[in-house]
């Protein structure tokens, strides 16, 4: 992906984020997560019912990184089966992590492509997927 369509992306998404709001709503799943090392600390309730996605929200306080990182995952998670969503997770990990992936499953998470090259940034971008891993494999077994 082009660097300055990433960057719009990515720009679009911290200054935007889908579904940033809290909800009271007990048939979502809360998960908190955070990086000890920096101020990243989301909560993230997911909506799973007859084994889809239904809802993500996120509310917390959260670098740009952060921040964008789970608004676009919000947006390619929402609709997903729990396999679908853990198969993509675990996509957008071999993308980070430089390993072989599938461009065609990530979407616009192709802006962050190159976060690898930053290690602490690295670890902003899977902040939120971290947590929602930890809900889905749960929910899965």
């Amino acid at each position: 992906m082009d660097k300055e369509l990433s960057r719009e992306i990515l720009l679009e998404h911290f200054q935007n984020p889908i579904n940033k709001e809290t909800t009271n709503d007990e048939s979502y799943i809360k998960v908190n997560s955070r990086n000890p090392n920096c101020i990243d600390n989301l909560d993230i309730y997911i909506k799973i019912d007859e084994n889809i996605i239904k809802d993500i929200k996120f509310m917390g306080e959260a670098c740009a990184i952060s921040t964008a990182s789970t608004s676009i995952m919000i947006k390619n998670l929402i609709g997903k089966s729990v396999d679908e969503a853990i198969k993509y997770i675990d996509n957008f990990y071999h993308m980070c992590n430089e390993e072989e992936y599938d461009e065609n499953m990530l979407n616009e998470a192709l802006a962050l492509q190159d976060i690898y090259k930053q290690n602490n940034r690295k670890h902003c971008a899977l902040l939120p997927y971290r947590g929602i891993l930890e809900v889905l494999k749960k929910y899965h077994n």
